[in-house]
């Protein structure tokens, strides 16, 4: 499929989820790198996880700002509010929207599957109609590589079935590509949906593994290390993921009517990973060594005494692995920081956020 190419100055970009992990992130760098214009951020700041990391994150969004030359404006709303969502689209009318915003978390999704079902699902649906009724020139959205399920050959691509979720959250970023594709073709949306493939780095979530780790590390507890050690992941700095979003936002799916006089759909799906995946256990430990380089834990401390191996837990996979060929075509971008080098930056920026 083409592609229409958007210039981000001068247009009004939309981010949801912002200030969330990888919403203050993209928009620190919309505010960095865009010349003129809007950035709308929105985000309801929920407490699936600490409200204050979010504050943190808001503020240095609003640090970013201050020296940018483009205007920010960040809205309190909830996307699961149909009207609160529309009323957003009718006074910034948006020509780029990001929609990132999304209840996370395989395991919660297990514990309160309404929150997922009125976030993912409804809460994206809000955006589609906002779009359909307030047309944006592209809608980026976040999916997940959970969606291709515990059945899908290795490396994932984006051209293999993904028919069988083995969560719910799964099953919801399934759902919204599907609403996404539809969209595309009944109302001539472009749209196009990145698969995140667990995304890591300075002030990310308290529930993924590294971060919790980093925690369980310092207060002496216990790591979790699922399916016997035996468990490997795609990990993708969110530097590398900002950068892909940012390629992808300038580059809309080119609207086509087809034989019948009616849209050829405008829709995409890539994935963004580094594929390369890494061992669980190599990970810690490769934490495990950057926490003692910066002093937050002695010399000589014993990884193994935190390590505890258990079973494979519900909604989980053994193996994630991004086949990004298509996304580096298209984009001429693939990944390249190492895990190294990214729980280095983590590590550094969660020194200074404790205060140590």
């Amino acid at each position: 499929m083409g592609k229409t190419k958007l210039d981000l100055d001068g247009r009004t970009v939309l981010v949801t989820g912002s200030p969330g992990f990888i919403g203050a992130n993209l928009v620190m760098k919309l505010l960095r790198t865009m010349g003129s214009g809007t950035v709308v951020s929105m985000d309801d700041m929920n407490g699936y996880y600490d409200p204050k990391l979010k504050e943190y994150r808001l503020g240095l969004i609003e640090r970013a700002a201050e020296g940018s030359p483009v205007r920010h404006v960040f809205v309190k709303a909830d996307i699961a509010d149909a009207e609160k969502v529309s009323a957003v689209f009718a006074r910034y009318r948006p020509s780029i929207v990001v929609h990132l915003a999304a209840q996370a978390g395989v395991r919660y999704s297990i514990e309160n599957p309404a929150a997922y079902i009125a976030s993912n699902i409804g809460g994206t649906f809000n955006v589609l109609e906002a779009c359909r009724r307030y047309p944006a020139e592209h809608l980026v959205f976040a999916s997940s590589s959970s969606v291709y399920g515990a059945d899908a050959k290795i490396p994932f691509s984006t051209d293999d079935k993904c028919d069988s979720p083995v969560s719910l959250y799964a099953a919801t970023k399934k759902s919204c590509e599907l609403m996404a594709h539809s969209y595309s073709k009944l109302y001539d949306v472009p749209a196009t949906g990145l698969r995140f493939f667990t995304v890591y780095g300075p002030a990310g979530r308290p529930d993924m593994f590294y971060f919790s780790a980093a925690e369980k590390l310092i207060s002496g507890g216990k790591i979790r290390i699922f399916n016997h050690g035996r468990c490997m992941r795609d990990f993708t700095f969110v530097g590398d993921t900002v950068e892909g979003i940012m390629r992808i936002m300038r580059l809309a799916p080119e609207k086509n009517k087809g034989a019948d006089g009616l849209p050829v759909p405008p829709f995409a799906v890539y994935n963004i990973g580094a594929g390369r995946p890494t061992d669980l256990m190599e990970f810690a430990r490769t934490l495990h060594g950057e926490m003692i380089s910066a002093g937050l834990l002695p010399e000589g401390d014993s990884l193994e005494e935190h390590i505890e191996l258990v079973g494979m837990q519900p909604g989980d996979v053994p193996v994630t692995y991004a086949d990004c060929a298509e996304f580096e075509r298209v984009t001429g971008f693939r990944p390249q920081t190492s895990v190294r080098d990214g729980l280095r930056a983590f590590v550094g920026w969660y020194k200074e956020y404790l205060g140590k």
